[in-house]
């Protein structure tokens, strides 16, 4: 924990109500700093330094960086997110999976697989949010596994993914089973798919919100704003394909299976390059000081 008693004094505190994101503070007779919520929780360098113009440096200084979490969080996500690409490309285009001897059940077996590394890297990055020490409160004394902090739009976004990857963990491995009635193909494979998409839906938007200390905020210029958008764009994704995938008790059409099958396809994408793009961001990982109250 941060010895310093040196009182703190706010200067200005900002967020997208009710959350408070940005805070400009500084200690008696210091020059002020920055707090930025989700470049604190991921120990990254101020938002500031991480411009767009700078992406072919940072990306080749991030292309291997073992002992960063926040690299490992990419990585994953990346891998979950390449083989739900797979499984959607498959899926359009049936005569490629034949011309490979790929069934549906194989393609089933794909989507299961990518979603455990979405599962994986979700938990991840709850742990990294449960590791966050708060504003005004320290650093964690010891490692948790798990917290609750419903006021933090970070964690929140952490929790509600990590919980939505569950679902589609379910969603995922339901669809394999053959035979099922369209009761059951409802309740074991649409309800977790659609729910799942919902917290994904809100968990991007907290994200977003949580950088851009606003409802919205146009930032091209910058590497992490690059992220939470393309982010949310596969959360809008995947949220449409839900909608799209309810199978009525007619059954479902083969254009709305092709239209849920190619969103899913574009929000596993957008994962894809969201999660790469984490990789030159985590070049500029960087420990914020926080001060004790």
């Amino acid at each position: 924990m941060n010895d310093d008693v040196t009182p703190v004094e706010q200067l200005e505190e900002a967020g997208a109500w009710p959350f408070v994101t940005h805070r400009v503070w500084r200690r008696l007779g210091e020059v002020y700093r920055q707090w930025h919520a989700r470049h604190h929780r991921k120990r990254l360098a101020p938002p500031e330094t991480l411009h767009v113009r700078r992406l072919p440096s940072l990306l080749l200084r991030g292309l291997w960086l073992p002992g960063k979490l926040n690299w490992w969080i990419g990585v994953i996500f990346a891998i979950g997110a390449s083989l739900f690409a797979v499984g959607c490309v498959l899926s359009l285009w049936p005569a490629l999976a034949g011309s490979l001897s790929i069934g549906v059940l194989q393609i089933g077996a794909i989507y299961f697989a990518g979603s455990i590394p979405f599962t994986t890297a979700a938990y991840l990055q709850l742990f990294q949010a449960a590791n966050a020490g708060e504003f005004g409160q320290g650093k964690p004394l010891r490692t948790k596994l798990f917290a609750w902090r419903p006021h933090d739009p970070g964690w929140l976004s952490c929790l509600s993914q990590f919980i939505g990857t569950i679902l589609f963990n379910f969603n995922t491995f339901d669809s394999m089973w053959p035979g099922l009635s369209w009761f059951w193909q409802e309740y074991l494979v649409w309800v977790p798919n659609v729910v799942g998409s919902i917290l994904f839906l809100f968990s991007g938007y907290l994200a977003f919100i949580e950088f851009c200390h606003a409802y919205f905020a146009w930032r091209p210029d910058n590497l992490s704003w690059w992220i939470v958008t393309i982010n949310l764009l596969g959360c809008i994704g995947f949220m449409i394909s839900a909608v799209y995938a309810f199978v009525p008790t007619s059954g479902i059409t083969l254009a709305a299976e092709t239209i849920a099958t190619a969103f899913t396809l574009q929000g596993a994408i957008c994962f894809f390059v969201g999660a790469v793009l984490m990789l030159p961001e985590t070049a500029e990982e960087a420990g914020e000081e926080l001060p004790s109250a």
